[in-house]
């Protein structure tokens, strides 16, 4: 057996067994105890979480991290998963435990010198631009495991200057634009709400407030407009925009709106908007200038005129 198939052979043995001896790996692989007290230092080297014990019943174990065995992958896909990673760079905060710069950088070592090469050619004429996040979260990683166990969290929330005590139970987290998001059940605001990550202060579990009968964990980001517009006034929205104002709809923005492309390029927004998003939706609106025509709901429509009022007499 090479050594190659040897160290990729032992790293999914070491992961299935909670503990092992030199002797028995020695037995298993049929070569001496110096060659495998050798294959667990490079294993180590590698960046499986090996623990030793010495004594008559020491030996050795896998720390609670799991260790993939190497996987296969042809240029392109080493390439794409590459700037992949490349790309989390604009991001300050992610909910992981995990630097990707050292994560990106052992991905790169370990490929073969050709697609090295083809990368450092690529790197700076290939990019995925996106806005850079401009501060730092420290409690993504809380409030995504909130999201998953079901959990409700205690948070302080600064808005206006001014600090409120919360408890809520998180959807999910997502980000966009540089800014991380958690819609959530608000039991301060017997609603659902979405909350800027940026703004969450400190996080703790509740201990008094048990999630709410409603059975949460069948909504997630995808439907979550679903259930935030649920019992709230919702208007028709429809859209008329211009070659360049489809140029400038982001389609992840809203989940619940969706554009039609019409075959002379110009396009329809349509959708349902709560109440409370009026002014939201009319301050983006109004940034289409020309590009956009809100066909519904009159409430949008008498909102912007105002806003464009105030501009207009800033001016007279």
């Amino acid at each position: 057996m090479s050594k190659a198939k040897r160290l990729n052979e032992m790293i999914m043995m070491v992961n299935r067994r909670k503990r092992f001896t030199v002797r028995e790996l020695a037995q298993e692989f049929e070569v001496s105890k110096r060659t495998i007290l050798r294959d667990l230092q490079e294993l180590s080297e590698m960046g499986v979480p090996l623990y030793s014990e010495a004594g008559p019943h020491g030996g050795y174990q896998v720390l609670n991290e799991r260790i993939l065995p190497p996987i296969a992958f042809s240029e392109d896909e080493a390439i794409a998963i590459f700037f992949t990673m490349h790309a989390l760079r604009h991001y300050i905060s992610l909910p992981f435990d995990i630097e990707f710069e050292s994560i990106k950088k052992k991905f790169y070592l370990n490929l073969s010198g050709d697609t090295r090469d083809a990368i450092d050619r690529m790197k700076d004429r290939v990019d995925f631009v996106s806005a850079l996040q401009q501060e730092e979260i420290p409690f993504l990683k809380q409030l995504l495991e909130a999201s998953i166990e079901q959990e409700v969290i205690i948070i302080n929330y600064e808005k206006n200057g001014k600090i409120t005590k919360r408890s809520i139970q998180p959807i999910g987290i997502y980000a966009t634009e540089g800014k991380w998001y958690c819609p959530s059940y608000c039991f301060y605001g017997k609603d659902y709400r979405v909350f800027r990550c940026d703004r969450i202060t400190s996080v703790e579990l509740d201990e008094n407030n048990r999630p709410i009968d409603f059975d949460l964990s069948k909504f997630h980001l995808k439907n979550r407009f679903s259930l935030i517009n649920k019992n709230k006034d919702t208007y028709q929205l429809n859209v008329e925009l211009t070659k360049k104002g489809v140029e400038m709809y982001k389609p992840t923005k809203w989940l619940n709106v969706e554009l039609t492309k019409r075959d002379d390029g110009l396009g329809f927004l349509k959708g349902d908007i709560s109440k409370d998003d009026i002014n939201f939706f009319s301050n983006h609106f109004i940034s289409y200038g020309e590009e956009a025509i809100i066909k519904s709901p009159t409430e949008l429509i008498d909102c912007m005129k105002e806003k464009l009022n105030k501009i207009l007499n800033q001016y007279s």
